[in-house]
């Protein structure tokens, strides 16, 4: 796909204009992800971005969000100014839990961002309602939700809209990075299409009718992202595949939780388990580290609290009451499952981790 885009460029009379690829794939995107519309830009922090801009998020306002979450749903909202609100996760789900979300709500606050954590959605319904009741739009992070469901139905129908990354670690990839936001309110499409390619308005006349930026993705990325959406629900189903068979040699090693539900509408980005202090005498980096040296299994953090970063220290933030992300953000291993890993690479992984919990389990 992307040498057939290069050399339609290199021959006579061509170029990387107009995009008809960009076309192609935001309609087959927000078809897929169960959406109106989608605009494609260069990555889900910037389809965030634009999405803060668009709802002129701004100094006053405040947007609430988890704190078990990549910097970035925090800082698009830092970014514009406003006050960044962060309410509890839900132990289960390890997403922003819609109970603490209305406790934290004010009359300052200007919009919602949940996160569909690992790849499972989030109660879309409970922030559905508090959408209506409050009159507070819902922007889901979707970053790790490509093809997630919620009682059968694709996340991105759900909210205001849903930004989605394509980055190179994520289900689906557009040549390292990407995004999209999805819709169902046209006139949001429009002001975000407008936003993300310099406040353009495209007709017999070129018009600039408002302040925008250059976030678009290139030709040849959206050629890449349409084969990778022709595949995407074949690799995350090999990827629950693994998941379950992972989620079934681990069930019985005691000091780790683990998944609560990995179904058929789970888009299994991540596979994150957590260490039980009550059982185990040691930190998450000893033992991510006794896995890594005596094992040569590597892993990853998804994430520490947002308000754990540097960054957190140059803007106005509010994370009280916030417990059990507090707890779990000192608790959350990412294991390696990927649609390549094979039965054996699970065989060692489990026993491994098992090796580890046998090695700090209390006395």
């Amino acid at each position: 796909a992307a040498l057939g885009v290069m050399r339609a460029a290199a021959g006579t009379g061509g170029n990387f204009f107009p995009l008809p690829e960009e076309t192609d794939f935001q309609k087959a995107f927000a078809r897929h992800e169960g959406a109106d519309s989608a605009v494609i830009c260069n990555s889900c922090g910037t389809a965030l971005d634009l999405c803060m801009a668009a709802f002129k998020v701004g100094p006053g306002d405040e947007v609430i969000v988890p704190g078990l979450t990549f910097v970035c749903t925090a800082t698009c909202a830092a970014a514009r100014g406003a006050r960044v609100v962060f309410a509890d996760v839900d132990p289960e789900t390890m997403c922003l839990d819609p109970r603490a979300v209305e406790r934290k709500i004010s009359k300052k606050t200007k919009a919602v961002i949940p996160v569909h954590f690992a790849g499972r959605a989030c109660d879309v319904e409970a922030f559905e309602k508090i959408s209506v009741r409050h009159g507070i739009p819902i922007i889901y992070d979707s970053a790790h939700a490509v093809s997630a469901k919620w009682k059968g139905e694709p996340v991105g129908k759900w909210g205001l809209a849903g930004c989605y990354s394509f980055q190179s670690n994520k289900n689906m990839t557009t040549l390292g990075e990407g995004g999209a936001v999805v819709t169902n309110d046209a006139g949001f499409s429009e002001t975000v299409r407008r936003a993300k390619t310099f406040g353009y308005v495209y007709g017999p006349a070129l018009r600039v009718v408002s302040i925008g930026f250059n976030y678009r993705m290139t030709k040849v990325q959206a050629a890449v992202g349409l084969t990778q959406l022709s595949k995407v629900d074949r690799v995350i189903a090999e990827r629950r595949r693994k998941s379950l068979a992972l989620l079934e040699r681990l069930s019985d090693v005691e000091g780790i939780l683990l998944p609560e539900v990995i179904d058929e509408e789970h888009a299994c980005h991540l596979f994150v388990i957590r260490l039980d202090p009550d059982k185990l005498a040691c930190g998450r980096d000893q033992f991510r580290a006794w896995l890594q040296t005596n094992c040569q299994v590597g892993t990853a953090v998804h994430y520490p609290a947002v308000w754990d970063w540097e960054v957190a220290g140059t803007f106005d933030l509010d994370k009280s009451d916030c417990p059990r992300t507090e707890r779990i953000c000192r608790s959350v291993i990412s294991l390696p499952v990927f649609p390549s890993t094979t039965d054996e690479d699970l065989d060692w992984i489990a026993e491994s981790v098992r090796r580890a919990a046998a090695e700090f389990r209390k006395k």
